[in-house]
């Protein structure tokens, strides 16, 4: 019998990963995002799963602080931007923050949308939730047209952050707010090899024993190397007219979640 892949026909996103070079895609921003991708949407319906048990259940405290940021000072009616949104914990909670939501979460996995969807459950108008396909880098939103943006686990996997910090700012209103959680590359080198070494074994074991594939779980440790400290990160937000009000550091800087908010011209 010839193969999908001798006949030429698209491959599941099971059967495309193995036959993606890790590094090279980290290395190179024009062909990262098919990696992340395809790496999404292997591993959609065992995320939430993953999330807790990799994290020791630490992950659900980081969300609520992310959440609690955001509750501060958000206005009934607001309309929040919840950036890859995987399958909805952010999107749904940011509805639970205030009065009237309007939320929109958008993701470029469509497994991952779609296990959002289900997540979420019959939609309703009222409740003031969507969700949607997106690319980061090129949102389909109109200029300051968004009160505040969420981002958990997002922009380390963009095939480059600055873009969408910049397109986060084209939407964003003068004054918005944007939080965002995520893993960070820690400075302090011994502390550095413990983390990454510790998130490769461990990432590498679930791949494998979840779904044959130990580089489905093993990516977290090398895009954090390919990724920035905590510290360039805030700075980076700076550089494009955010004030970083708060950083709430955890596991060493390891994970940050960053409060800011767009300066108002």
């Amino acid at each position: 019998m010839i193969s999908r892949k001798a006949r030429g026909d698209p491959l599941s996103p099971e059967e495309a990963l193995p036959g993606l070079d890790l590094e090279q895609h980290l290395r190179d921003p024009a062909i990262k995002q098919r990696f992340v991708t395809t790496m999404f949407e292997v591993i959609a319906p065992r995320y939430d799963r993953f999330t807790r048990v990799f994290s020791y259940g630490m992950d659900r405290g980081w969300k609520r602080t992310l959440l609690a940021e955001l509750a501060n000072g958000l206005r009934p009616g607001s309309l929040v931007l919840d950036l890859a949104c995987g399958t909805g914990d952010l999107t749904l909670g940011a509805a639970t923050t205030t009065a009237r939501p309007r939320v929109l979460g958008v993701d470029i996995s469509h497994r991952m949308v779609a296990a959002a969807r289900r997540r979420r459950g019959e939609p309703d108008v009222s409740d003031g939730v969507w969700l949607a396909a997106g690319h980061m880098p090129t949102l389909a939103l109109r200029d300051g047209s968004v009160d505040a943006v969420t981002a958990g686990y997002a922009l380390r996997n963009a095939p480059d952050y600055r873009a969408v910090l910049d397109e986060i700012k084209r939407v964003l209103k003068q004054g918005g707010r944007l939080l965002t959680l995520d893993f960070y590359r820690p400075q302090t080198p011994v502390w550095r090899r413990l983390f990454l070494g510790y998130l490769r074994l461990s990432g590498n074991l679930f791949g494998w024993l979840w779904h044959r594939q130990p580089v489905a779980y093993g990516y977290i440790a090398s895009s954090i190397e390919h990724f920035v400290s905590w510290q360039e990160f805030s700075r980076a937000l700076e550089r494009r007219g955010f004030a970083v009000e708060r950083v709430h550091r955890r596991l060493l800087g390891g994970i940050c979640i960053h409060a800011a908010r767009l300066s108002e011209s």
